[in-house]
């Protein structure tokens, strides 16, 4: 019985050797390419995955920066999920942009560049810059405070009051009725970004030949052309597009804090990215923001691979 256990363990052994053996040749045969390939690696597995790694291990711990980490287990994701009750608003809130902004700027994006695709070259490089402007202009959140404002100074009161829908000012920023919508807003104003210009630039590479070839299968229209053609030609860029969506509808932050405040009123915009805001920099309770980006972290790979899956049914 123990011979044949170590005969088994051998003939184990023997591939796994041969495969590290056969490894090795290929990285020393294609050395000038790993190289090349090295300092992405580095920084990578230093800057993402260790930070990602170490984030998993400390949130099951107490860690305040300043002492030795002490494992706790599970207790925060326990306090996280049962008896923090700002942390359900958050989750609430978080769920409700991205269910929103999500689908809605990944349409907006790949709609806007499927028309502008059509136009002359001069005047598509310069809608280009005017969508995508938005998501790179740092004052942006200013012009909507300016239209948000709480006074009669601010353009949506003082319309609405020259209209005659209202009497007097809307707290717009102060009420926690109309926090979330504003941030919603912003957020679909601020989401024509990179996945915009990957769009343009997928459509921009489909073959041309294959609408030819789809006019003599029997493609009768434009919308045929696009759910047989356009979109399984692209798929690579409406993956990557899904991913860059769904990752900025999830990690809302940096507008909620501009427009509402940190805090915002009633935690009207919390979000969980600013709940770990709130843990790891202000409290500095390290293990419960790192047990907060860990959920987060779950919740955006698990939507990423359920919209993979959708998209690869495109065309079918």
């Amino acid at each position: 019985m123990a011979s044949s256990m170590q005969q088994a363990n051998r003939s184990l052994r023997a591939p796994f050797r041969e495969r590290l053996e056969d490894l090795w040749k290929e990285i020393k045969r294609n050395r000038t390419k790993y190289v090349m390939v090295a300092p992405f690696m580095i920084s990578f597995f230093l800057f993402v995955f260790l930070p990602v790694v170490s984030s998993i291990i400390l949130s099951f711990t107490d860690f305040n920066m300043l002492q030795t980490p002490n494992f706790v287990g599970y207790r925060n994701y326990v306090k996280l999920l049962l008896n923090d009750e700002v942390f359900a608003i958050a989750i609430r809130n978080t769920l409700l942009i991205a269910f929103i902004t999500g689908p809605l700027s990944y349409l907006m994006c790949f709609m806007l560049a499927w028309l502008i695709n059509e136009l002359s070259r001069p005047l598509r490089v310069f809608l280009t810059v005017v969508f995508y402007a938005p998501s790179i202009s740092g004052n942006a959140y200013l012009i909507w405070k300016l239209i948000f404002s709480s006074d009669l100074y601010g353009y949506a009161n003082s319309k609405l009051i020259d209209w005659g829908f209202i009497q007097e000012p809307i707290l717009w920023l102060q009420d926690p009725k109309y926090i979330i919508w504003i941030v919603i807003l912003v957020q679909l104003w601020l989401s024509l970004g990179v996945s915009f210009l990957a769009f343009i630039a997928g459509l921009q590479n489909v073959d041309r030949t294959l609408y030819e070839a789809g006019a003599i299968d029997g493609i009768k229209n434009r919308w045929q052309e696009l759910w047989y053609i356009t979109l399984p030609s692209m798929r690579p860029q409406l993956l990557f597009g899904a991913v860059m969506q769904i990752t900025s509808s999830f990690s809302v932050g940096e507008v909620s804090m501009q427009l509402a405040g940190f805090p915002s009123v009633s935690y009207a915009g919390r979000t969980v990215l600013t709940h770990m805001i709130d843990y790891g920099t202000v409290r500095f309770e390290m293990g419960y923001a790192s047990a907060t980006a860990t959920l987060l972290f779950l919740a955006m790979i698990f939507t990423n691979l359920v919209v993979q899956q959708l998209i690869r049914k495109v065309g079918q």
